[in-house]
Parts: structure tokens; sequence; C-alpha cells
């Protein structure tokens, strides 16, 4: 089963066109094999599993308390009781085995060339994580933290009944305003383009830019779970932004 959902998110993700505007990213639907999605699903860890992603340290005393994590590191996971440990064991080995990151690094190689300039040491490093957001949950507009390279949020509901939770895409009313990364804006200072659809065995995924824009509309319904599982790129002592294209980029992980 596992390899199975290996060999599909990595064609459906190979293949699926980058839309440019405003920023690089894609959306792709039926990112896994319906079996493995409804396993995916069954194998939601319980809540006493999460941490607070502020408790944790991992951001700054801004950030919403709603937002809880289990890392996908093998000392979170062997933590579990089963059948989620050995589940989401397998899952990691094959999403942080090294063939993905390595696919979409080389899709999105022109356009990290256009970032990184012509630096041929770059070390990425990746992690994932299964999220479980709550009522209240709400992230103003902000580009991440300058070390992110990629984002990928896979979409885990139960069923499509509510989109509008997805990811929302936001333009400044200030055309010119851009951030390096980290401050959350307020949502009056920009006018919200799309949002990416909450819906199951989704995929939306994003190039870190200054402009790249993403937040999470407030929740208005009560008692709700926005389940979802991360997967991130990022590197280490990134050099400045240089627009020559670089040689041939070592993908290390």
């Amino acid at each position: 089963m596992f390899s199975s959902a290996e060999m599909q998110l990595i064609y459906r993700v190979a293949n699926a066109p980058i839309e440019m505007y405003p920023y690089p990213h894609i959306l792709v639907h039926d990112v896994f094999p319906a079996d493995f999605y409804r396993a995916l699903r069954e194998h939601l860890p319980p809540a006493s599993a999460y941490k607070s992603l502020k408790a944790m340290g991992r951001v700054g005393s801004a950030y919403p308390e709603t937002r809880f994590v289990l890392p996908l590191t093998p000392q979170d996971v062997a933590a579990l009781a089963e059948p989620y440990r050995s589940f989401w064991n397998n899952t990691a080995s094959w999403l942080l085995g090294g063939a993905f990151g390595q696919i979409v690094l080389q899709k999105f190689s022109p356009l990290l060339a256009q970032r990184f300039g012509n630096a041929t040491t770059i070390q990425y490093g990746h992690e994932a994580l299964v999220i479980q957001d709550r009522t209240d949950y709400a992230l103003g507009p902000h580009t991440d933290s300058p070390s992110k390279v990629l984002s990928f949020l896979f979409y885990l509901p139960a069923d499509d009944a509510m989109p509008h939770l997805g990811t929302s895409m936001y333009l400044p009313k200030d055309p010119s305003f851009t951030c390096a990364g980290g401050p959350h804006h307020g949502f009056d200072k920009f006018n919200r383009m799309l949002t990416m659809p909450y819906v199951p065995n989704t995929l939306f995924a994003f190039m870190k830019t200054d402009n790249a824009f993403h937040g999470v509309e407030p929740i208005a319904e009560r008692n709700v779970e926005r389940a979802l599982m991360l997967y991130d790129i990022r590197v280490a002592n990134a050099p400045e932004p240089a627009p020559a294209p670089p040689p041939r980029t070592q993908f290390t992980f």
C-alpha cells in the first residue's frame, strides 16, 4: 500500500502544472490512492498525541494556540500507540526517504535558480508533520520564514462539506508591498484572491517568495477540526537572491 501511495504522489506532483500567479504554486486532486487516503483518515492520531506548535517554541508569541502538531520524527512516532505507530512509521519512511524531495526540487529547479543564483552547495532538509487546527484558528496573511523553500499542504477532511477551510492566497492592497518572512499581517491590508478548497485527498503546494502571502480565514463554525499533513523543504544558510541561474544544484538530504 505504501509503495503505491508514494508512486501516485510522485506521479501526480511531477506532472502537475506550476501556476505562476501570484506566486509559484500547484493544486493536485486525488494525490493518493483512495485506499491509502482512507487509511490516512483512519489512522489520524488521537488528540493526546499532538502538541501545540506554540508550546513547542517553534513560533512566536502572536501565533494562535489552536494549531496542534505531531512531527513525523522517529522519537515522536515511536511514542504513538498501535496501530498509529506502525502506520506513521511506514508513511514517514517513504515520505521522508528522499525520492519525493528529489522530484519536487527538480520540478522547481528553474525557479530555485532564480531565488538562489549561482549557489551550488546548498544543502536542503525536509520535515513532515500531522496537523490539527481547532475552532478559532486563523492565520493572517504572511510569507514563510526565509529558510523555507517549498511547502506542501495535504488536506485530510472526511468529506467536502467545508471547502472554505482551505489555505487562502492574498494580494496586498499596496502592490509594492513584499515581506521577507516572519510577521503575520492584518487581513484589512490584503485582498483575498482565492481559497484553495479544503476537500479530501487534495494537495496545495507553493514556493516561498517575498510575495507568497497566504493564510487561513477565521473559522466561524463551532467544534471544527481541520486535519492536514504538512511537508516542508528548507535550506540552511541561504545566500542572497541573485538573478543568474546556477550550475547543477546538489540535492542532498
